[in-house]
Protein backbone atom coordinates (compact mmCIF):
# COMPACT_ATOMS: atom_id res chain seq x y z
CA UNK A 1 0.00 0.00 0.00
CA UNK A 2 1.24 3.39 -1.08
CA UNK A 3 0.72 6.61 1.13
CA UNK A 4 -0.21 9.94 -0.35
CA UNK A 5 3.45 11.34 1.12
CA UNK A 6 4.85 8.37 -1.06
CA UNK A 7 2.80 9.54 -4.16
CA UNK A 8 3.89 13.06 -4.27
CA UNK A 9 7.48 12.04 -3.57
CA UNK A 10 7.47 9.59 -6.31
CA UNK A 11 5.44 12.39 -8.81
CA UNK A 12 7.95 14.94 -7.56
CA UNK A 13 11.25 12.35 -8.70
CA UNK A 14 13.29 13.98 -11.49
CA UNK A 15 10.78 17.15 -11.66
CA UNK A 16 12.57 20.33 -11.24
CA UNK A 17 10.18 21.96 -9.56
CA UNK A 18 10.68 25.94 -9.85
CA UNK A 19 9.93 28.70 -6.74
CA UNK A 20 7.96 31.39 -7.45
CA UNK A 21 11.31 33.45 -8.43
CA UNK A 22 12.01 30.59 -10.36
CA UNK A 23 8.61 30.46 -12.08
CA UNK A 24 8.25 34.11 -12.37
CA UNK A 25 11.19 33.98 -14.59
CA UNK A 26 10.28 31.15 -16.36
CA UNK A 27 6.78 32.78 -17.57
CA UNK A 28 8.45 35.78 -18.67
CA UNK A 29 10.74 33.65 -21.08
CA UNK A 30 7.66 31.90 -22.12
CA UNK A 31 6.81 29.71 -19.71
CA UNK A 32 2.46 29.10 -18.93
CA UNK A 33 1.16 29.19 -15.48
CA UNK A 34 -1.98 27.01 -15.17
CA UNK A 35 -4.02 27.06 -11.91
CA UNK A 36 -5.91 24.06 -10.86
CA UNK A 37 -7.58 25.38 -8.00
CA UNK A 38 -11.30 25.14 -7.73
CA UNK A 39 -13.22 28.21 -7.82
CA UNK A 40 -14.07 28.75 -4.67
CA UNK A 41 -10.62 28.64 -3.39
CA UNK A 42 -9.52 30.80 -5.70
CA UNK A 43 -12.06 33.07 -4.81
CA UNK A 44 -10.58 33.34 -1.14
CA UNK A 45 -6.94 33.13 -2.19
CA UNK A 46 -6.89 35.49 -4.94
CA UNK A 47 -5.48 34.60 -8.35
CA UNK A 48 -2.36 34.95 -10.56
CA UNK A 49 -2.72 37.04 -13.40
CA UNK A 50 -2.45 36.05 -16.93
CA UNK A 51 -2.69 32.12 -15.58
CA UNK A 52 -4.48 30.07 -17.29
CA UNK A 53 -7.65 28.59 -15.20
CA UNK A 54 -7.87 24.99 -15.73
CA UNK A 55 -9.56 22.90 -13.19
CA UNK A 56 -7.80 19.71 -12.28
CA UNK A 57 -10.54 17.02 -12.95
CA UNK A 58 -10.02 17.97 -16.82
CA UNK A 59 -6.70 19.47 -16.78
CA UNK A 60 -5.12 16.22 -19.07
CA UNK A 61 -7.82 16.78 -21.53
CA UNK A 62 -7.18 20.34 -22.12
CA UNK A 63 -3.55 19.96 -22.38
CA UNK A 64 -3.01 16.86 -24.38
CA UNK A 65 -2.08 18.73 -28.00
CA UNK A 66 -2.87 15.55 -29.40
CA UNK A 67 -6.48 15.58 -27.58
CA UNK A 68 -9.77 16.41 -29.24
CA UNK A 69 -10.65 18.78 -26.10
CA UNK A 70 -7.19 20.55 -25.91
CA UNK A 71 -6.83 24.49 -25.43
CA UNK A 72 -5.06 26.73 -27.97
CA UNK A 73 -2.15 26.64 -26.28
CA UNK A 74 -1.80 22.92 -25.96
CA UNK A 75 0.19 23.19 -29.24
CA UNK A 76 2.96 20.33 -28.43
CA UNK A 77 4.81 17.87 -25.97
CA UNK A 78 7.33 20.34 -25.68
CA UNK A 79 5.28 23.30 -24.15
CA UNK A 80 6.77 24.38 -20.84
CA UNK A 81 3.49 24.48 -18.41
CA UNK A 82 3.77 24.82 -14.52
CA UNK A 83 1.10 23.57 -12.86
CA UNK A 84 -0.35 25.84 -9.41
CA UNK A 85 -2.50 24.86 -6.67
CA UNK A 86 -2.91 26.56 -3.19
CA UNK A 87 0.63 24.73 -1.68
CA UNK A 88 2.05 22.37 -4.06
CA UNK A 89 1.28 19.12 -3.33
CA UNK A 90 -2.05 18.57 -5.52
CA UNK A 91 0.09 20.59 -8.47
CA UNK A 92 2.92 17.80 -8.06
CA UNK A 93 0.29 15.31 -8.63
CA UNK A 94 -0.99 16.91 -11.93
CA UNK A 95 2.38 17.76 -12.94
CA UNK A 96 3.28 14.27 -13.27
CA UNK A 97 0.30 13.11 -14.67
CA UNK A 98 1.14 15.10 -17.79
CA UNK A 99 4.46 14.44 -18.03
CA UNK A 100 2.90 10.98 -18.45
CA UNK A 101 0.72 12.14 -21.40
CA UNK A 102 4.30 12.83 -22.80
CA UNK A 103 4.28 16.74 -21.89
CA UNK A 104 8.00 16.17 -20.49
CA UNK A 105 8.07 20.06 -19.53
CA UNK A 106 5.23 20.40 -17.44
CA UNK A 107 6.24 21.02 -13.78
CA UNK A 108 4.46 22.84 -10.65
CA UNK A 109 5.03 25.86 -8.91
CA UNK A 110 7.20 24.65 -5.25
CA UNK A 111 4.37 26.33 -2.46
CA UNK A 112 1.91 26.96 -4.95
CA UNK A 113 0.03 29.84 -4.94
CA UNK A 114 0.77 30.56 -1.19
CA UNK A 115 4.23 30.56 -1.65
CA UNK A 116 4.27 32.99 -4.98
CA UNK A 117 1.85 35.91 -2.79
CA UNK A 118 4.51 35.59 -0.09
CA UNK A 119 6.74 36.62 -2.58
CA UNK A 120 5.39 39.66 -3.31
CA UNK A 121 4.78 38.33 -6.64
CA UNK A 122 1.59 39.44 -8.77
CA UNK A 123 -2.12 38.60 -7.43
CA UNK A 124 -4.91 39.77 -7.84
CA UNK A 125 -8.45 39.49 -5.98
CA UNK A 126 -11.40 37.46 -7.79
CA UNK A 127 -13.61 40.65 -7.28
CA UNK A 128 -10.50 44.09 -6.86
CA UNK A 129 -7.93 43.79 -9.49
CA UNK A 130 -4.58 43.23 -8.69
CA UNK A 131 -2.82 43.36 -5.30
Amino acid sequence: MTTVDQLVARAREGMERPGPEQAWAAVTAGARLVDIRPAAQRAREGEIPGALIIERNVLEWRLDPTGSHRIPEATGHDVPWIVVCSEGYASSLAAASLRELGLFRATDLAGGFVAWAAAGLPTRSVDQGLR
